[in-house]
């Protein structure tokens, strides 16, 4: 199958969140409704106005969006636990590796980022919910962790994570998630590749 350029797969993108069975979650098995928009990780800061106008699109549509940034999401942590700054002062004379577990302690999924992004979840009415940021919060949050402890907290509406990589099935190693096209972030089964839903 011929891989789409940057126009198609936004509009297939559009298609494909319009449509009914993709918001009524047809098709998907009893599955979470989880799904994957991977895209060439040099696009980066084009994504980021891609996505905005989608979201602006499927709004003027009538689609509901509920759009989340992992970035924003843990700077809004770190100042509501009052350490922010003390981060940002720290850093500079700090060890990588005590900054990422310093920070992978605050900004655990299942203790703290996923009970924020539920409370987003219960004060916005949407449709759909939008996760990127993925690559600005590797290596501290990791998008496969993310989507485990989500599973019983955006299970009413289709999630859509904007991957900067690439997600491959295969039968011999399964479904895995390639950040940046090189890391290997891990195993995660239970999303869908957006770009092969039909509408």
């Amino acid at each position: 199958m011929r891989e789409l350029n940057r126009k198609e797969r936004a509009e297939h993108l559009y298609r494909v969140i319009r449509s009914e069975r993709f918001l009524t979650k047809q098709g998907l098995g009893n599955e979470v409704p989880f799904f994957i928009y991977p895209f060439p990780a040099e696009e980066g800061l084009t994504m980021v106005e891609d996505r905005e106008d989608l979201v602006t699109r499927l709004q003027h549509s009538g689609t509901r969006v509920l759009d989340l940034n992992l970035f924003d999401i843990a700077l809004d942590i770190l100042s509501e636990r009052g350490i922010l700054e003390e981060v940002l002062e720290i850093e500079a004379d700090t060890s990588k590796g005590e900054i990422k577990e310093l920070l992978q302690g605050v900004l655990d999924p299942k203790a703290h980022l996923v009970p924020h992004i539920g409370k987003a979840i219960e004060a916005t009415p949407h449709d759909v919910i939008f996760l990127s940021g993925v690559g600005e919060v590797y290596p501290y949050i990791r998008s496969h962790n993310v989507l485990n402890n989500l599973q019983s907290t955006a299970k009413e509406a289709p999630t859509v994570l904007f991957f900067p990589g690439s997600y491959t099935h295969a039968l011999a190693t399964g479904a895995s998630l390639e950040l940046f096209g090189q890391l290997h972030d891990d195993k995660y089964y239970r999303a869908f590749n957006i770009l092969n839903y039909e509408v």
